[in-house]
This record gives C-alpha cells, sequence and structure tokens, in this order.
C-alpha cells in the first residue's frame, strides 16, 4: 500500500540550492568541505558585503513559509517511536507522515508500520531494518 497522497501537493521552491561556502575555503584543503562560519575579521570582505565577495546567508534566502520543511512527497514529517505516538497522526495522515525513528527495534517497527496502514498514515522508512523470515 502506497498510503495516502498530501492534501495540497505544492511545488518547492528554493532560492538557493548550493551551500554557502565558508570564507577563503578555496584556499586550504583543511576547510575545503566544511560548514558556514560567519567571518568575524575586522576587514573581512565577506563580513562587510563588498562586491564580488562570497555571499553570506540571511533571513531573505529562506524558504516559503507554506512550504517549509516539506519532503518532496509532500509530507511533513514527524518522528515516531511508538504504537501510541502513531495515534497523534490520525487525524492528520494527509498533512504529516511517520518515520521510525532509527533506535526502534524491528519488533517494535513492524507493529507501528502495521498499525500505520490501518490508519492509513504514510511511513517514510517502512522498509528500514525488515528481513524476509526463513521457515526452514
Amino acid at each position: 500500500m502506497a498510503g495516502p497522497t498530501p492534501l495540497v501537493k505544492r511545488t518547492i521552491v528554493k532560492k538557493r540550492s548550493k551551500k554557502f561556502a565558508r570564507h577563503q575555503a578555496d584556499l586550504f584543503m583543511r576547510i575545503r568541505n566544511s560548514s558556514w562560519r560567519k567571518p568575524k575579521g575586522i576587514d573581512g570582505r565577506v563580513r562587510r558585503r563588498f562586491k564580488g565577495a562570497l555571499p553570506m546567508p540571511s533571513i531573505g534566502y529562506g524558504s516559503d513559509k507554506r512550504t517549509r520543511n516539506i519532503h518532496p512527497n509532500g509530507f511533513k514529517s514527524v518522528v515516531i517511536s511508538n504504537v501510541s505516538e502513531l495515534e497523534m497522526l490520525m487525524m492528520h495522515n494527509r498533512t504529516y507522515a511517520a518515520t521510525v525513528a532509527h533506535n526502534v527495534s524491528s519488533k517494535v517497527r513492524r507493529s507501528i508500520v502495521e498499525r500505520a496502514e490501518q490508519l492509513a498514515i504514510r511511513v517514510t522508512n517502512a522498509n528500514a531494518k525488515l528481513r524476509a523470515e526463513d521457515d526452514a
């Protein structure tokens, strides 16, 4: 069963898809793939936002409020650890999809997926940690 479809499937528009490069990351191998750090220097071109310098993250790059935190499948995600937490998504099964937490055992995970099918709730990682049982 594929599960329910989202209530409203909006196209997600990102203002910027590239990651922001750290200042002088092109000069030093040790910070080549590091995450963004705000420049703190007194004379920094990037901090002072000179023309031609690297762009700095700002609030203007934020996503549309209606499409923020929405997965490409159209649902928002909620991390679930047991069956009782799944019950709260019963009335919101067209808006939220369940994601089973990584530290849930395969036995409990199987019961969560079964209950989600009964409640028509989409589980994003339903096939994780499942193996075919051998009847020998």
